[in-house]
């Protein structure tokens, strides 16, 4: 798959997945939890393979938030900003912001870990 995004495109493209992010995980906490902040701790992420930090592409994605991880990706930590600290929570975040960046043809995969 080939990424079909526009330079000028990429802000609104990550502000978008970041909505999304957002509202699953609101959804999750609200519906799942109860609206209690309970159970595994953890973090969760949204990471972009096949994109150089120094191309253009690579640039406006650090621009609009991600940084350069230790495995070679591009990495926006906690794509949802939801305040809590449930990984499950964080991870539905993280899967909806990943899905709304597939679908303009980028390499990306949601991660997450216990603490």
């Amino acid at each position: 798959m080939t990424i079909t995004a526009t330079l000028d495109q990429i802000p609104a493209i990550v502000e978008e997945a970041k909505q999304a992010a957002h509202a699953a995980a609101k959804e999750y906490f609200e519906t799942v939890l109860g609206g209690q902040d309970r159970w595994a701790c953890g973090f969760a992420s949204v990471k972009v393979y096949n994109v150089r930090s120094n191309s253009k592409i690579g640039k406006a994605l650090i621009n609009a938030g991600f940084r350069k991880s230790y495995d070679r990706s591009l990495e926006l930590w906690n794509p949802s900003k939801f305040p809590c600290q449930n990984v499950d929570t964080l991870e539905q975040g993280a899967a909806a912001a990943a899905k709304v960046l597939k679908e303009y043809g980028f390499e990306v995969y949601s991660w997450s870990r216990l603490d």
